[in-house]
C-alpha cells in the first residue's frame, strides 16, 4: 500500500511540476520545466550523498575507529541482506542519524556523536535498524527526487513573481489566463510542499517497520525514538530545511502550524505502532 501511495504522490508531484510551468510561461515554460526537472533529478541521483555528507562534516570511520558502531551496522547489513555501507560520525551534540545514497550499493548511514552519547546498543540497533529500511527501500532516491521537484516548483513561481515586477510576465487577462498563473505562484508551491510531506511521512513509516524487522525487535526503536524526540528538543540541530526529511527526527524544532507541515509523522503514533507490532 505504501509503495502505491508512494507512486501516486510522484506522479501527483510531477504533474503539478508539469502544469505549473505551462501556466507560469505556456509550451515554452512546461518543456522548460520538464527538462529542468531531469536536470535536476540526474544530479540529486549522482551527487546528493556526497553534498549532505559534506554539508556536515561527516567523516567516514572504520571498524578500527569505531568498533561497536561498525559492527552494529555489520550485523543489521547482513540481517537485512544488504552490502556493507558506509559508515559515518558527525561532530554534533544533537541525537540524530541519517542515510544516503542513490542505491544499497553506493549507500552510507551516519550518526551524530550525540546520539552515540545518548543510546543505548539495543536502541542504536533499532536507529540503525531503521536507515537501513530507508536503504532497502530505496527512500533516499524517492526523497530527493521528490524534494529536486518540488523546489523546481518554487523556483518557477519566484522566477515568474521576479518576472512579473520587472515587466517580463505575459498572461492574457482575458481569458483569465493571467490570474490563473498569479494563483499557481502562490498555490503551486505549497501543494509541492504538501505532497513532498505526504511522501516523506508515508516512507517514515515504512521504515520504523522494516527497521523494526532488520533489528527483531519493534521496542528497541520505540525506546531509540522516545530518547531522540526530547534530545531534538532540548539541543535542536542547525540543519538545512532541503535534507530535514533525511532524518530519522526531525532536526528542526517547531510547533503549533509549522508541525502541520513536518517531514516526520508524529513521534507518538511512530511509537505507538511499533508497540503494537512486539504485542
Amino acid at each position: 500500500m505504501n509503495v502505491f501511495k508512494t507512486a501516486l504522490l510522484m506522479s501527483g508531484l510531477t504533474i503539478l511540476l508539469i502544469f505549473a510551468g505551462n501556466a507560469l510561461g505556456g509550451p515554452a515554460g512546461m518543456r522548460i520545466a520538464f527538462f529542468l526537472a531531469l536536470i535536476m533529478n540526474a544530479g540529486s541521483y549522482w551527487f546528493s550523498d556526497r553534498i549532505v555528507l559534506k554539508m556536515y562534516h561527516a567523516r567516514e570511520v572504520s571498524r578500527a575507529e569505531a568498533p561497536e558502531l561498525y559492527g552494529v551496522v555489520e550485523q543489521l547489513a547482513r540481517n537485512a541482506e544488504l552490502p556493507m555501507p558506509r559508515v559515518y560520525i558527525v561532530q554534533n551534540p544533537t541525537p540524530n542519524a541519517f542515510a544516503t545514497g542513490r542505491n544499497p550499493n553506493h549507500a552510507a548511514v551516519a550518526v551524530t556523536t550525540g546520539i552515540l552519547d545518548l543510546l543505548d546498543r539495543n536502541e542504536l540497533m533499532g536507529v540503525l535498524g531503521h536507515e537501513l529500511a530507508h536503504v532497502k527501500h530505496r527512500d533516499i532516491l524517492i526523497g530527493t527526487i521528490a524534494a529536486t521537484i518540488a523546489g523546481a516548483i518554487s523556483m518557477m513561481a519566484n522566477m515568474a513573481q521576479w518576472a512579473m515586477i520587472f515587466g517580463g510576465f505575459r498572461g492574457d487577462d482575458d481569458d483569465g489566463g493571467g490570474f490563473g498563473a498569479i494563483l499557481m505562484m502562490i498555490l503551486a508551491p505549497i501543494a509541492a510542499m504538501i505532497i513532498q510531506m505526504a511522501i516523506s511521512r508515508s516512507r517514515e513509516y515504512g521504515a520504523d517497520r522494516g527497521g523494526a524487522a532488520i533489528c527483531g525487535h519493534p521496542r528497541y526503536l520505540a525506546s531509540a525514538l522516545r530518547k531522540l524526540a526530547a534530545g531534538v528538543q532540548r539541543i535542536p540541530m542547525e540543519a538545512s530545511p532541503a535534507t530535514a526529511h533525511m532524518f530519522i527526527v526531525n532536526p528542526l524544532r517547531g510547533r503549533g502550524l509549522v508541525s502541520l507541515f513536518s517531514t516526520h509523522p508524529p513521534m507518538e503514533e511512530r511509537i505507538r505502532r511499533l508497540e503494537a507490532m512486539s504485542v
